[in-house]
Order: C-alpha cells, then sequence, then structure tokens
C-alpha cells in the first residue's frame, strides 16, 4: 500500500468514511476489511428476512459494521482530545467496533433464532481462529486480540472501551438505529447523532462513559426512538411471520435430511445436522444469505408439499397472518391456538408448521452494563433516577401474536365472533 494512500468508501448516512494508510490503526482496518471472512458479511443482510416487510431493508452487515468503525472513531476521537491518555486504546477501540458483527450468520439474528448459533460466540471463534484476521492483529501488537475480546466480555480494564462497543448508548446501537430507520422509511426513527457525541464524556474517576446533563434530551430521544423501533420495525408482525415461516422451512427440511428424503450441499448439510456452535470455521464462514436462498429455490420444486409450500411462501412471500392476542390471557390464548390447529387439520395442513404463539417483551431502557449515567453538580447518577421519561421506559411492554395462514382466515374470526 502507498504511503499516505486512502480509502474512502462514501456512506448513505456517515457521507465519506476515509481511513489512511498512514495512520497504523487505520492501515490495519484497511487490511482488516479485506479479508474474506469481512467481506462475506456483505452477502447478509442487516435486518434478516425484513425486507419482505420493508422493501428497502436491504443493506447488509458490512455496510453496518463500517458506520458503527465510523462512529466509534468520532466518538473516540473527540474524547482523546480532551483526555490524551485514552490515545492508546484507540486500536482496541476501533477494531473491536467494526469486527464485533463478523460472526453472525445468515440473514443476521433469524440465523441464531433458527439453528441456536451465537454470533457473539463465532465473533469470538473469528478472532481466535480465523488465520487471516488473527495474524493480522498479532502482528500489530501481541496482546490486541486479548484486549478485544475483553471489551466485547465488558472485562477491559478502562470501562470507557467496552461501553463505546456494546452498552446502553454505544456506537453498535447509534448505528443500527440511525441505518434501519433509513433503509425502511420509518422518519419516527432518526436519532440526533451529532448531539449525542457532543453530549458524550469520560469520567478519570470511575473511566467510564458518562453523558453531560445538558445531553438529557438528546438521550431521552435516542431511548423513545429505540423503543419505537423495535416495537415498529424489528418486532413488526410481518416480520414475524416472515421469520416464523423461514425458520418452520429450515426445521422441516432438517426432518426431511435426516429421514434421507432431502439433497443439501455440504454447508447446508452440515448447518442442519450439527449444533451450530460446534461447527468448523469453513463450514460456518461458507453460510451466507445466498447459499441458503439457493437452497429454498430448490426445495420448493421438494417431493415433500408440507417443505415445497412454506419454501414457497418465504419466496413468494405468501406469508401468514398475524393475529394480535395480547389482550387474551394465557389459557384463552392456547384455546384459540387449538382451534387454529383444529381448522388447519380440517383444511389438510401439518398444523405445527401453520401455527404458533408469537411472544415479544419490549423494554425501551435498563440498566444493562453500568446504564447511562449522567455527570451532575452530586457526582453521577443514573439516566432513569433523573428523567421520568425514561423511568417510564423500563416497564415491559408484552405483544403476543397468534400467526396462521389465510386460507382459514374466515372460519378463525367467525370463530372468534
Amino acid at each position: 500500500m502507498l504511503p499516505n494512500s486512502e480509502r474512502t468508501y462514501h456512506d448513505p448516512l456517515h457521507g465519506a468514511i476515509a481511513l489512511n494508510s498512514s495512520d497504523s490503526t487505520e492501515a490495519l482496518l484497511i487490511r482488516l476489511i479485506d479479508t474474506p471472512a469481512f467481506q462475506r458479511l456483505r452477502r447478509i443482510r442487516q435486518l434478516g428476512p425484513a425486507s419482505l416487510t420493508f422493501h428497502g431493508a436491504e443493506g447488509s452487515r458490512f455496510t453496518h459494521s463500517l458506520g458503527v468503525m465510523a462512529v466509534a472513531r468520532r466518538a473516540f476521537d473527540r474524547l482523546a482530545k480532551s483526555y490524551p491518555q485514552l490515545q492508546v486504546h484507540r486500536p482496541v477501540v476501533l477494531c473491536a467496533a467494526l469486527l464485533h458483527d463478523v460472526g453472525h450468520g445468515a440473514f443476521s439474528h433469524t440465523a441464531e433464532e433458527m439453528f441456536g448459533c451465537d454470533h457473539e460466540h463465532w465473533t469470538r471463534r473469528i478472532l481466535r481462529e480465523y488465520q487471516p484476521i488473527c495474524e493480522l492483529l498479532d502482528r500489530f501488537h501481541p496482546n490486541l486480540l486479548d484486549q478485544i475480546e475483553q471489551t466485547y466480555l465488558k472485562k477491559y480494564p478502562v470501562p470507557l472501551v467496552s461501553q463505546l462497543v456494546s452498552s446502553q448508548l454505544d456506537c453498535d446501537r447509534l448505528d443500527y438505529l440511525m441505518r434501519d430507520s433509513y433503509f425502511t422509511g420509518a422518519s419516527y426513527g432518526k436519532i440526533d447523532l451529532d448531539r449525542i457525541l457532543m453530549a458524550l464524556r469520560y469520567d478519570p474517576v470511575s473511566q467510564q462513559l458518562v453523558v453531560a446533563q445538558k445531553g438529557i434530551a438528546a438521550i431521552e430521544h435516542y431511548l423513545i426512538v429505540r423503543y419505537f423501533m423495535y416495537a415498529q420495525i424489528y418486532n413488526h408482525p410481518k416480520n414475524i411471520a416472515a421469520t416464523w415461516v423461514l425458520n418452520q422451512a429450515f426445521d422441516r427440511a432438517r426432518t426431511q435430511l435426516q429421514a434421507g428424503q432431502l439433497t443439501a450441499d455440504e454447508t447446508v448439510t452440515a448447518w442442519l445436522s450439527e449444533d451450530c456452535n460446534r461447527l468448523t470455521l469453513e463450514q460456518y464462514l461458507s453460510a451466507d444469505d445466498g447459499v441458503f436462498v439457493y437452497h429454498l429455490q430448490r426445495w420448493q420444486h421438494q417431493s415433500d408439499p408440507v417443505l415445497a409450500d412454506l419454501c414457497r411462501r418465504f419466496l413468494d412471500r405468501d406469508l401468514l397472518k398475524a393475529l394480535d392476542v395480547s389482550h387474551l390471557g394465557e389459557s384463552d390464548r392456547q384455546m384459540l391456538l387449538d382451534k387454529v390447529h383444529y381448522l388447519l387439520t380440517e383444511a389438510g395442513f401439518v398444523p405445527r408448521y401453520y401455527a404458533g404463539l408469537r411472544t415479544f417483551i419490549n423494554r425501551g431502557y435498563t440498566l444493562y452494563q453500568r446504564g447511562i449515567n449522567l455527570q451532575t453538580s452530586t457526582g453521577l447518577q443514573e439516566i432513569s433516577e433523573l428523567s421520568p421519561l425514561v423511568k417510564t421506559l423500563t416497564q415491559p411492554v408484552q405483544k403476543v401474536w397468534l400467526l396462521y395462514p389465510r386460507e382459514i382466515e374466515a372460519q378463525l374470526l367467525a370463530a372468534i365472533d
């Protein structure tokens, strides 16, 4: 790489994200980005199957990871300007921010639900086992890999470092709220990033990330945005239905594979047959959205009618309906589900694949990773103690959805009435 050369990524949110190779840390970031394991993130959608609900939700884990690194650099460099002693931690912060999602599987968080894998576990495995990345980190500094792992495990000796990457107010959340709002068209999801970054402070006594008291309104707005994004985007009933159909398709595929009645390539066979967290590194990294969607396209012509129909429903966006049953008691919900199963059986469906109850609990704010502390004249105070609005957001809100195919909707609604 030529001296003083720049690598620039033009981002729709953050503008030009420029990395300068004359800066040793940024030169390392460029090389990490160029590894095949990181480039794989281009082939994994940030929001899994959410594009079936919000057609613009096509962004990848690659673009999000670059965005998190860009936000972390802005936040850290601003703090380090006031506290130069922090500068030594810059490589850890930026590398941890860039690589935090390198362990995501196909369809992002949906893969964790379908296959039981843990993307944080895989991020640490990739850092340890994937030679192109661990060699770059070791060459930069022999302790850098350990320090990044400490950051992910919330064990880094300076809490600020972990908090910038993973906390109630971290660069990951700041980027994904902005990015997901932008790509889904959710205008209520916009946050004031500049004002939030200007409000961030470093407390040298506790060595943690804190917020200036004058920034409380910007943080309240950020937390409200996060609450609405979960309520209206991430847990949208169509997203829930799309995830259900995808999950059921792979569950049926697993059953058919075990019975010797299904063909799949080596990668998908391994994912369907083994504990996801115990796959080989090659088996894990070989999977992405394209690999699994290709199999769905093949399986829609499978001789098994259930698998073929589930694959067709996902690919054609012929999704299940979702009925809000949050107001019903648990026994009434179960009675309604039993009724749906009866109707499905009468209509010739295999009920377990076509109906179910899905419960989601949305809590806008918790004390995860030290919460959010404000600087006040009397010392640090947790934000929910000072803000009635944030206090309200700590209360959990539960939504329960009954999923069923449209083919029995008329009978179901008649039975409810």
